[in-house]
């Protein structure tokens, strides 16, 4: 037993003392070291935190390289958010020196090499957001700890600026918008430069997010500044043709800015909004949460990207031929639309209240605007063409979120995926639709016993929590979470063109041909 004992700690003392390591990095602006943290038997991981992508940037401007630094940099600790309205909407957080990233490089027997790489992009519905998610307890909801690591891939999370400093647009070139698009492409940009030295291949680069993540990833592959950079994407929960995800009346909304930052809204607002206090923008650029079937907060999203002629030249379906040779997977979660239509529609979530059938025909009419009462009235006859001369309580609740789950994400995530098809040339083209249920879902919760996969449900089984918190989650929880990390890091290679199908997962062929909703048990 004592020779056993001496024969472990002398195991434990070598691996200890060649722990593998990248050590000091060279960068293009200077020299970096992260924290070595050990995983297992023979198992590390570099995690670098806080790498400046690019200098301090200038108000309403493109990012510029950073200068560089002397020495090393300790790259340990997360840096601030980009400047952005607090959760109760009174008052900001974050700074505008906010252009970091974060990169966790895991290592087996050897330090490693040619590693595939993803880079993640956060939603926050282009307001608020940073590079390590929320927080608990230093449980962080980005960290790409487990990803990396069971992935085998190097993970990258980067900031960008949000609100008023990062899409507030007046239409023209004075303040043509879009700034956050374009920390992301410098982020991108600085990976596709920097990543070799990390033990990535630039020739392997993954860009996915969710949300308007996801529609900032769909809109980084149908930029012309992005050729070569990367070579697939994933969307999950959010396209370039989501509803809110293009502003298309940036004026109205930047002159609302001005004049509550007290600036003209004649040729002089541009300067005057350039030269006004930071915070005091993104109070201003807060947009409202109230909201009716009358008015969807949806419509409220105001501060998004816009067609500016540079980033994105044109409307986004008319630019899907620089997809062509990106491999790409879109996909939503099978009540998506619940957060959104839980606001509009406040008794969706009352299991004791009826809700009104007046409200499904008012929330249908604003999402039919554009087609007027004609086609208010067949999206009506389609919704409850299944109702019966009685439907039940649920059942008229249930048809509320379907109707938002489709209008903010589904169709237009499912047009996307046709026009890449339609435009793909060596790139690929996967859909997959989520459905694990809300955990928060049953008797005196807050969600409906009926509840399946909100908005940003995904986001915990992407990231790992069932492995890093598992006291919160049952076996099933994490072998879903690993289904999902398994897919999402090895998207071409476990995948065949157009023919594998799983329970998680499945391919453009076997995705409904029409614009109906994608429903089902895929999770």
């Amino acid at each position: 037993m004592l020779k056993l004992g001496i024969l472990v700690a002398v195991a434990v003392f070598l691996e200890t003392v060649s722990a593998t390591s990248l050590g000091v990095v060279y960068t293009d602006g200077g020299k970096v070291k992260g924290k070595n943290i050990r995983l297992g038997f023979r198992r590390h991981m570099d995690v670098f935190r806080g790498i400046p992508f690019a200098d301090i940037p200038g108000r309403f401007e493109k990012p510029k390289r950073h200068p560089g630094w002397d020495g090393v940099l300790k790259a340990t600790e997360y840096r601030n958010r980009c400047m952005q309205v607090n959760l109760l909407l009174t008052d900001t957080r974050g700074s505008e020196d906010c252009l970091y990233l974060n990169i966790w490089v895991p290592h087996g027997r050897s330090v490693s090499t040619g590693l595939p790489v993803m880079v993640w992009i956060y939603g926050g519905a282009f307001m608020a957001g940073g590079s390590m998610g929320a927080n608990f307890l230093e449980n962080y909801l980005y960290s790409g700890q487990e990803i990396a690591d069971r992935g085998d891939v190097i993970v990258v999370t980067l900031g960008y600026r949000v609100g008023a400093l990062g899409f507030l647009s007046t239409g023209e070139s004075d303040l043509p918008g879009n700034y956050g698009l374009w920390d992301q492409q410098a982020a991108i940009a600085w990976v596709n430069r920097n990543i070799r030295s990390f033990g990535g291949d630039p020739d392997r680069i993954t860009v996915f997010g969710e949300s308007a993540g996801g529609v900032s990833v769909n809109l980084q592959t149908l930029t012309p500044h992005n050729k070569g950079l990367f070579k697939r994407a994933i969307s999950q929960s959010g396209v370039a043709l989501c509803p809110f995800a293009i502003n298309k009346n940036p004026r109205r909304f930047a002159e609302e800015v001005a004049i509550k930052v007290n600036c003209p809204t004649d040729e002089r607002m541009a300067p005057c909004l350039k030269m006004s206090d930071p915070a005091a923008l993104t109070l201003a650029g807060t947009v409202s949460i109230s909201s009716s079937p009358d008015q969807p907060i949806v419509f409220n999203l105001n501060l998004s990207p816009v067609i500016d002629g540079d980033f994105i030249p044109d409307d986004p379906s008319n630019l899907f031929n620089n997809t062509a040779d990106i491999d790409y997977m879109y996909g939503v979660n099978d009540m998506d639309g619940h957060l959104f239509t839980g606001l509009d529609v406040l008794t969706i979530n009352s299991p004791l209240v009826n809700t009104p059938i007046e409200d499904v025909k008012r929330l249908l009419t604003a999402y039919t605007k554009d087609q007027g009462k004609a086609g208010a009235d067949n999206a009506y006859s389609t919704y409850t063409s299944n109702w019966g001369s009685n439907p039940s309580r649920e059942t008229i609740k249930k048809t509320v979120v379907e109707i938002g789950t489709d209008y903010i994400f589904l169709v237009p995530i499912q047009a996307a995926l046709y026009l890449h098809a339609a435009n793909a040339k060596t790139g690929r083209t996967y859909s997959y639709l989520f459905s694990e249920p809300n955990r928060m879902g049953g008797i005196a919760r807050p969600y409906p016993s009926w509840m399946g996969a909100d908005h940003a449900d995904d986001l915990q089984y992407l990231f790992g929590k069932p492995f890093s918190t598992p006291l919160a989650y049952w076996p099933r929880h994490r072998d879903l979470s690993g289904y999902i990390i398994a897919y999402w890091t090895k998207l071409r290679q476990n995948w065949g063109p157009q023919q594998r199908r799983s329970k998680c997962a499945h391919s453009l062929a076997s995705v409904h041909q029409h614009w109906t909703p994608v429903r089902g048990d895929p999770s």
